[in-house]
């Protein structure tokens, strides 16, 4: 095997410029198609707010279309590249290559080149406006395609770890050091054992000692199963006012960076974040996969057209791709699990498809 991949500057520009324009192509009408019966399902709910027209019909698409090019870019380039290789051995452009001496990963280099600049231009999609557009819409969404209220910054139930102890307010308004608390619940514990629980009406956040105050606290006593006034409680030391006012987090309407903060918040304040961060890899692997798709796709591009397989090995590579997408969603789905670890869960599916394509690249045709 000849270890230079581009010896032929015209046949890459060449092999380039076909893979984008069919990519692009078949994306432009996967987006069209798909925008057009999302729009048709979805017209109803945003015209059933009164005052609602073909204005906010528009706005709808222009947030939803983000979101629908993100979800099918690496369909499209595996349609894309299957369609391009399909055609060039149907023509015997690809016999005509082998013949001057290109092997198959010279033939494919261009490719994986343009995907891999595909996958940065996806990247950065993602993070600039399918991020944007994604908690816009929900926003949206969450008041029924109304006018969307300013913040009041009020959240409600929020669970915070203090140690081996849980605070539970009912009511958390203000920010920064203003936070204020509202039925607030400690539930304190020794050995995972439940001992106590204080109860107050009203707790604030002391700047000056960096700590929590609660005013007009109660214990209960489980093992006595008495009740009595303690007053003032001071608790939370290593409690920031921030971790009680973190929101639902949706990992589709935050960046790489928002996600990571949001994440590292999460973890201080003893929730859960697998899921999180199996969302956080997967926004690096997920647009990586259209670097997958020439490899997984490369079996239509050799065998002899006049043999009747052309057809078949199209079939395959389709096959192969949509077996990616598959164990990907499966991946995620038990990461979130706690099954697999969440990084597992993001790249063991990149990988694994990466060596098989690789694996019938070689037995095939190198």
């Amino acid at each position: 095997m000849q270890f230079n991949f581009f010896p032929s500057r015209q046949i890459s520009w060449y092999m380039a410029r076909l893979f984008l324009t069919r990519t692009f192509a078949v994306l432009m009408l996967l987006v069209v198609v798909l925008q057009t019966l999302d729009l048709l399902g979805n017209s109803g709910d945003v015209l059933s707010y009164p005052g609602n027209g073909d204005p906010e019909l528009w706005h709808y698409v222009g947030l939803r279309a983000p979101q629908i090019v993100a979800r099918f870019l690496p369909f499209s380039v595996l349609l894309g590249t299957l369609v391009m290789l399909a055609t060039l051995n149907q023509n015997s452009e690809i016999i005509s290559m082998k013949a001057a001496g290109l092997s198959a990963h010279q033939i494919l280099a261009p490719l994986i080149a343009t995907a891999l600049g595909v996958s940065v231009i996806s990247f950065v999609f993602n993070e600039r406006i399918v991020a944007r557009s994604t908690a816009a819409l929900s926003a949206w969404q969450a008041v029924d395609y109304g006018p969307i209220p300013r913040d009041s910054g009020v959240k409600s139930n929020p669970w915070v770890r203090d140690g081996n102890n849980l605070v539970n307010a009912a009511i958390v308004a203000g920010r920064g050091n203003e936070v204020q608390l509202r039925k607030v619940q400690i539930y304190n514990r020794i050995n995972n054992s439940l001992t106590t629980i204080v109860q107050a009406p009203k707790g604030r956040y002391d700047a000056a000692s960096k700590s929590w105050l609660l005013e007009g606290a109660r214990q209960f006593d489980v093992a006595r199963g008495t009740v009595r006034n303690v007053g003032t409680v001071r608790f939370g030391r290593d409690i920031r006012p921030d971790q009680f006012t973190l929101a639902k987090v949706d990992p589709d309407a935050l960046t790489f960076h928002e996600l990571e903060a949001a994440i590292s918040d999460l973890h201080d304040a003893g929730r859960p974040t697998a899921e999180l961060e199996g969302s956080l890899w997967h926004k690096l692997s997920g647009p990586l996969s259209a670097l997958l798709m020439p490899i997984l796709g490369s079996v239509a591009a050799f065998g002899l057209a006049r043999s009747g397989q052309l057809f078949m090995r199209a079939v395959l590579g389709m096959a192969l791709g949509f077996a990616y997408f598959v164990a990907d969603n499966f991946s995620l789905a038990m990461g979130s699990l706690g099954a697999y670890p969440p990084v597992l869960a993001a790249w063991a599916p990149f990988f694994l498809f990466l060596l098989v394509g690789e694996t019938v690249l070689f037995r095939t045709e190198e």
